[in-house]
């Protein structure tokens, strides 16, 4: 096992230079400037400011400061918001998302293993058409259609949950029911899927013919091997919400790691976005490697070392 992590390990860490060497290539080659404004600075300002930040020379000088600036620890400094690090704006932006990430999960996993596993036992009912009738649901409303509609619904006509900000769980509901939910399709119409293939095995039709009830024969034969495709997706969706949804937090103006994303791009602000991509990759990274380990647990024939 500790040849298996260290393998993980090094392949981690060449997976994080590549991306994050890509990401600060095409943001120092895509046209513009992290200081152009509306209003045109004189060119000598410019320069200076270049210098500052040492974006100034050739791109394969700038790579190298880049890089050697990483290897001690130093993400540096926002061009967009003066004065500020990329380590404190992450420090006061993380926490945020991981736990509108965190609960968006539990929904989307806790939602989809119920409707899913309720459907699939339910197979070719009612019960099954009604429940796969609000997956697809779920899953052609993008979360830019659902935010607008529950905000106009539960925060402006009944006015029980705050429509913007951050500080309270009840700010976090909406934001949450619009992740959550909307993931949740996606998990049910997979646990579904499972669940049918492994309820139709030899050795769950041998659980039933012994007169076990049918719960039992669910949790205790049907669902380890059910679960696990829903475990397999659950690693990069989970490294997807805790570092935030764009279009939510910018929607509910919540000031996590999706929104700082946006606003790096769009200004070029070249550090930000590649502190970002490294905390986005160590998180995906490591959701994987907790999975692999998790799938080791649940089903002891896989062997991964």
């Amino acid at each position: 096992m500790i040849s298996f992590l260290i393998q993980r390990f090094l392949q981690s860490i060449l997976v994080i230079l590549l991306v994050v060497s890509g990401t600060f290539l095409l943001m120092r080659l895509a046209p513009g400037s992290p200081f152009a404004t509306e209003r045109k600075l004189p060119p000598k300002v410019e320069q200076t400011l270049l210098e500052k930040y040492d974006l100034d020379g050739n791109l394969g000088n700038q790579f190298l400061s880049y890089w050697g600036n990483l290897l001690k620890g130093q993400l540096g400094y926002s061009t967009k918001f003066e004065g500020r690090s990329v380590v404190e704006i992450l420090k006061q932006a993380l926490p945020k998302s991981l736990l509108l990430g965190f609960f968006s999960l539990v929904v989307a996993l806790g939602l989809g293993i119920l409707l899913g596993s309720y459907a699939a036992m339910n197979h070719q009912s009612w019960r099954d058409w009604i429940a796969m009738f609000l997956a697809f649901a779920g899953i052609s409303l993008p979360v830019f259609v659902i935010a607008p509609l529950v905000v106009l619904l539960l925060g402006m006509q009944f006015r029980i949950f705050p429509v913007a900000g951050w500080g309270t769980l009840a700010h976090m509901f909406l934001p949450v029911l619009c992740l959550g939910g909307y993931y949740a399709a996606y998990c049910s119409r997979l646990m579904r899927a499972s669940m049918l293939e492994v309820l139709d095995k030899s050795y769950i039709r041998t659980a039933r013919s012994k007169g076990l009830r049918e719960l039992y024969v669910i949790y205790k034969h049907a669902f380890k091997n059910a679960v696990l495709p829903l475990v397999s997706y659950s690693g990069p969706l989970a490294a997807h919400l805790f570092t935030g949804s764009m279009i939510v937090e910018e929607f509910f103006k919540i000031p996590g790691m999706g929104s700082f994303f946006v606003n790096g791009v769009l200004n070029r602000d070249v550090f930000l976005v590649g502190g970002s991509v490294i905390v986005y990759c160590t998180l995906l990274l490591a959701m994987n490697l907790f999975v692999d380990l998790l799938y080791v647990a649940l089903d002891k024939r896989i062997k991964l070392w």
